[in-house]
């Protein structure tokens, strides 16, 4: 089946539409419709040229705090040579409309729908569009925790298209998630995949953990429990959730249901905070010590 993905296009409603929307901001969780992904409310980023964004998650205090999320809106001929500030930020892109020219660790990468790039911390790379048709991509930003003993990650560059799901255990493939990076792999400290449900297919219990998540959904649509709440989502939607925060879903059609989902994994639980969140630098000179 050919995969869709929904990308924000901006603009602005007539002053004859209603204000009730669906959004919501909770202390567990934050539902971010589509519909406010509107001019108004995208941001710019210093040394991107022809490029505006939408900002879908940041780190708080008290709420989620591992992570940044955001749709990337760049006009043929746009880029950046210089895309990342934070020497201590590793990245994942990934690609919803249009072709990324990326160039990382000295090659040369063509990224098209699906396209999935893995950009570990310090990496040298830079994006730009080539093409004629506006470029779309997710990127999502997490400060890199190293551990002593273990290297840091390489990059990855994949494309969904070229991964076969892997399916949940018994539930014949009903519930499926892509991986670009082996589970096994404790070099990393993030995931970040697709989520796949068929129509009628369930997460079947309430999940309860301590991983944070932003879920982008791709496609299709789902009734989603969040805490103590059941939410309607479509294309276009965005959920940020809190570690611990109740989840579950119903995936009731016509079509499939797809996200695009971060989750922090593979680390100790920081004890000491002063330690644990050093500055970017300090934690690149401890990695290479």
């Amino acid at each position: 089946m050919t995969a869709t993905y929904f990308a924000p296009t901006g603009g602005h409603p007539p002053q004859t539409d209603l204000l009730t929307d669906r959004a919501m901001f909770t202390d567990a969780y934050a539902v971010i419709p589509k519909g406010t992904m509107r001019d108004i409310v995208t941001s710019l980023l210093p040394f991107w040229d022809a490029t505006r964004l939408w900002v879908l998650s940041r780190p708080l205090s008290g709420f989620a705090e591992t992570f940044s999320q955001y749709i990337m809106e760049v006009q043929p001929g746009g880029g950046s040579d210089r895309p990342e500030t934070d020497p201590g930020a590793e990245g994942v892109l990934f690609v919803v409309a249009g072709e990324a020219q990326l160039h990382a660790a000295g090659s040369d990468h063509a990224l098209t729908p699906g396209g999935y790039a893995f950009l570990p911390a310090g990496t040298d790379w830079q994006l730009r569009n080539r093409g004629d048709e506006v470029l779309r991509f997710h990127w999502i930003r997490k400060a890199y925790e190293p551990v002593e003993g273990l290297p840091h990650p390489d990059v990855i560059v994949a494309n969904e298209h070229d991964i076969a799901p892997t399916p949940m255990p018994g539930t014949d493939g009903k519930w499926a998630t892509t991986r670009f990076v082996d589970p096994e792999d404790l070099r990393h400290d993030m995931h970040v995949t697709v989520v796949t449900l068929q129509p009628g297919a369930v997460i079947p219990f309430a999940e309860t953990h301590v991983m944070e998540h932003g879920l982008y959904v791709l496609e299709g649509k789902a009734v989603y429990r969040l805490n103590q709440d059941w939410v309607e989502v479509e294309a276009g939607d965005y959920m940020w959730l809190r570690a611990f925060c109740p989840q579950a879903c119903y995936a009731g059609g016509p079509g499939r249901f797809r996200y695009l989902l971060y989750k922090d994994v593979n680390r100790h639980m920081t004890l000491r905070p002063a330690q644990g969140f050093a500055a970017p630098a300090a934690r690149l000179s401890q990695a290479a010590e």
